[in-house]
């Protein structure tokens, strides 16, 4: 690979996979339940992979100038399949972004009783703004630990009680109470909720009218590295344009452990102490006795970045949809690493992008389309908090009590088959059961996530549809390699987090990427959309399930 303007550099090969290509494509076979005639090819998702994961498109990210090459790649892949554009003859949706780049100062300074320090920017801190203001000076701001930044009236729980955090920066734990607390009944004990992600911790800082947010950075707790704060929330940053651009927190960021260690000790508070007092009923914010003055300057702009939408019109209910969702984007040119500075994001997602437009091969070459209607659409800026998915799920192309479900692919497999299907997000809907009925036919078994603490569910683009009430499936194998075992499929899944996970290193290395797993995940994904597409089931919310309501409401 290569950084920008520099000669080309020597491959740094991805770590996950050690596994060697010259997997075959299925044969073609007969099924009598329901699953596709038509098989995914292995030469097909090659082929986008290989494309869109190559330096030519400089990592794909949204507002720079390799999307439009990006989208049109999509476009006209698309069109050559004969399907339909799905926005009033327009393969595009225009998704309004504001694009802010962030200047903060190279230190921060913290002022306590014992004493006064420095933090270094990148290295102990990374912040950024998400409103459109040139300058943002914060002056001695207060600071306040407030637990983990939950407000849960459902669940009697305020992490702000008592405390008007304006003009203050509230400091904050990543995950939920319950994470380690082995009670299940316990905010989902393990297994994240929406107020443990970064998105919500932001949003209500921003409610309660906090000047700013740090988020606490832990790596078992946050699911990936310090590396990845670093890679994802410097630099030019997107969301959606909202009626008043200028407001919000003056700085949103993270905080390095060691940094957040240093700085406790400094108030003669006890980190452990605070984060297990934050973890019971009744806890109530801290005030730290310090305060925290920086700066940042903003660059913004007001772009639209584009959704590609394709659709195969339904012969029998063609108002009816099955929703194969993909996110093109990746995060761009960004901080050297091994010499590279290209972000190519093979795995992440140019691997869900290819496998689901070899699904949209294989649907449009069947010798009569399906009953109900199937659309294709890959969204942008997954990456910048799931904007291009929240933005369709706002605004629909086709009415959303008519999307039977979303199939959402983020990172395919590329070690080989697996004997799982592990499903994000499993009990929530009787997608999981049509999902196990087609896994069978693989000789696969159905596993919840392996790894709820990291909020997966809410990582990707199918949780916008569920939101909006929409049942969702998100799976994949992943933790039971087909010839290797268990210990195998988790080793190479540790490694891809911890060496590649937003960094250059995510590359294409057809000399030891194997596809028979994308091949297996794609087969079933496709045998899913089709069951769905041939029949008049409607998936169902279980009862329990916080997406229930959305979709009751829709009738």
């Amino acid at each position: 690979m290569k950084v920008l303007s520099t000669a080309w550099v020597g491959v740094f090969a991805c770590l996950i996979i050690c596994f060697s290509l010259g997997c075959t494509e299925s044969a073609t076979k007969t099924n009598n339940d329901g699953t596709a005639q038509n098989q995914i090819s292995k030469e097909e998702i090659k082929r986008h992979l290989e494309e869109l994961s190559s330096d030519k498109y400089e990592g794909r990210k949204p507002f720079s100038r390799t999307e439009g090459i990006t989208i049109e790649y999509i476009k006209n892949e698309f069109e050559s399949m004969g399907l339909l554009p799905a926005n009033n003859g327009s393969y595009y949706q225009e998704v309004p972004m504001m694009e802010i780049t962030s200047h903060p100062a190279e230190t921060m300074q913290i002022t306590t009783k014992s004493g006064d320090f420095d933090l270094r920017f990148n290295d102990d801190y990374v912040i950024h703004a998400d409103k459109t203001v040139d300058d943002i000076s914060i002056n001695d701001a207060e600071l306040v630990f407030c637990g983990f930044g939950i407000n849960a009236p459902e669940k009697n729980w305020n992490d702000y009680a008592g405390v008007d955090m304006k003009g203050k920066v509230a400091v904050v734990l990543v995950n939920d109470p319950g994470f380690g607390s082995e009670n299940e009944e316990f905010f989902k004990g393990d297994i994240m909720t929406y107020y443990g992600r970064w998105t919500y911790k932001y949003e209500e800082a921003e409610r309660q009218g906090a000047k700013g947010l740090l988020l606490i950075h832990e790596t078992t707790s946050a699911g990936y590295p310090w590396f990845v704060p670093q890679s994802s929330w410097t630099g030019a940053l997107l969301s959606l344009t909202r009626e008043d651009n200028s407001t919000g927190c003056d700085m949103k960021g993270w905080l390095h452990l060691d940094a957040a260690k240093k700085l406790f000790s400094s108030c003669d508070l006890d980190l452990p102490a605070m984060i297990k007092s934050a973890r019971k009923p009744g806890f109530k914010p801290v005030p730290m006795n310090a305060s925290v003055s920086t700066s940042l300057t903003n660059d913004y702009k007001f772009d639209s970045s584009k959704n590609v939408a394709a659709y195969i019109k339904g012969k029998k209910e063609p108002d009816d949809f099955i929703v194969y969702t993909a996110h093109w984007d990746h995060i761009g040119v960004g901080q050297v690493v091994n010499g590279d500075s290209i972000y190519n994001g093979a795995l992440d997602n140019a691997s869900g992008v290819a496998t689901v437009m070899a699904i949209a091969k294989s649907f449009s070459e069947m010798k009569e389309a399906p009953d109900r209607s199937v659309l294709f659409l890959m969204v942008t800026a997954e990456e910048q908090g799931l904007l291009g998915s929240e933005y369709y799920a706002k605004n629909p192309l086709f009415p959303l009590e008519n999307t039977v479900c979303n199939l959402n692919m983020d990172g395919v497999n590329p070690i080989g088959e697996m004997n799982d299907l592990t499903i994000t997000g499993i009990g929530h809907s009787d997608m999981d059961e049509i999902a196990e009925e087609v896994a069978k036919t693989q000789d696969r078994y159905v596993l919840p996530e392996q790894e709820p603490e990291k909020g997966y569910f809410f990582r990707s683009d199918h949780f916008n549809f569920a939101k909006a009430g929409v049942p969702a499936l998100y799976a994949e194998g992943g933790y039971d390699h087909r010839e290797k075992g268990k210990e195998y499929a988790q080793e190479m899944r540790n490694k891809y987090t911890t060496d590649n996970y937003h960094r250059p290193s995510d590359e294409y290395d057809e000399a030891t990427w194997n596809f028979d797993g994308m091949i297996q995940d794609g087969q079933l994904y496709l045998d899913i959309g089709l069951k769905l597409a041939n029949s008049q089931r409607w998936p169902v919310w279980y009862d329990g399930s916080e997406f229930k309501a959305a979709r009751d409401m829709k009738g």
